[in-house]
């Protein structure tokens, strides 16, 4: 926490999904010790229970509220009364945070139709949800943040993440246009690129990448779920739309905006590479 959190956020009411671990559980530690309330929101009740005890123990002010709906987001009467829960808690919120979300990579052949149908409608109807549930409010009041948790794989067609990219990018073109509809009324919107972060989400996944995954995004390395979080609060301080972590993936995003079209002959490269090195691999395996 920054001397500046603590004087934005203090006070502060903030709905969060996905808040039971990884990003979102590290976004609301930093709330919790800035002096916010918080409202979370996440499938397991267990895991809940214990992120809500483990927040109170960062407070920086006994009288912080801090509660939690165990909800589906993807579920869209769920996720209304989650937000209604909230806001019985708490009041209606200042700032909603969407950092729920799931990835399952594969090669496409093998995907099946609930995997896309899965990532679809947690990553990006489970964020429409919560935005649906709370905009009257927000439009009623005049202000307000929206913070959608989408991902790199949102800014470029990663190998291996067509159902996982598909709803990661439809998040980008929900924001986009979001914010347009929601700036002249008082509301900020922000999204949010994390790159791969240390997170039980990504041990998940990684044990479906595919070869080629794992060679083109090998290079690239980890970042911690904190210094996303503490990127994301600077983000709705300054009030950036678009949320980087890093220079690497400041620099991606610029990059493909420079090279257009060019960035697709780059990617088949990289795959081309990474299947000769697959190919290579199992040679060296039958020897």
């Amino acid at each position: 926490m920054t001397k500046q959190e603590k004087a934005f956020f203090s006070g502060k009411k903030v709905l969060l999904t996905g808040g039971s671990s990884g990003i979102g559980f590290a976004v609301a530690k930093r709330l919790a010790t800035s002096g916010a309330d918080i409202w979370l929101v996440a499938r397991d009740s267990k895991k809940l229970e214990k992120a809500k005890s483990d927040l109170e123990s960062f407070q920086s002010d006994k009288s912080q509220k801090i509660g939690f709906s165990s909800a589906d987001v993807s579920d869209e009467k769920a996720a209304f009364e989650a937000y209604k829960n909230a806001k019985d808690f708490m009041g209606v919120p200042d700032i909603i945070i969407n950092s729920a979300g799931i990835a399952h990579p594969g090669y496409f052949q093998d995907m099946t139709a609930e995997l896309f149908r899965s990532q679809m409608d947690i990553n990006f109807f489970g964020t429409v949800n919560v935005v649906r549930a709370a905009i009257k409010d927000f439009i009623k009041r005049g202000s307000g943040n929206i913070v959608n948790v989408s991902s790199i794989a949102g800014v470029i067609g990663v190998f291996g993440y067509t159902a996982y990219g598909a709803s990661k990018y439809a998040i980008r073109g929900f924001s986009d246009t979001l914010k347009a509809e929601m700036k002249p009324l008082g509301i900020n919107v922000n999204i949010v690129f994390p790159p791969d972060t240390d997170t039980p989400q990504l041990a998940y996944e990684t044990r479906f990448k595919p070869f080629e995954t794992k060679v083109i995004s090998g290079t690239a390395g980890l970042t911690s779920p904190d210094r996303v979080a503490g990127d994301i609060l600077a983000g709705i301080m300054k009030n950036r739309y678009m949320i980087f972590t890093g220079f690497d993936n400041k620099f991606l995003f610029w990059l493909i905006g420079k090279l257009g079209k060019l960035q697709y002959p780059m990617m088949d490269m990289m795959v081309k590479d990474a299947i000769n090195k697959k190919k290579k691999a199992a040679a060296k395996k039958k020897k």
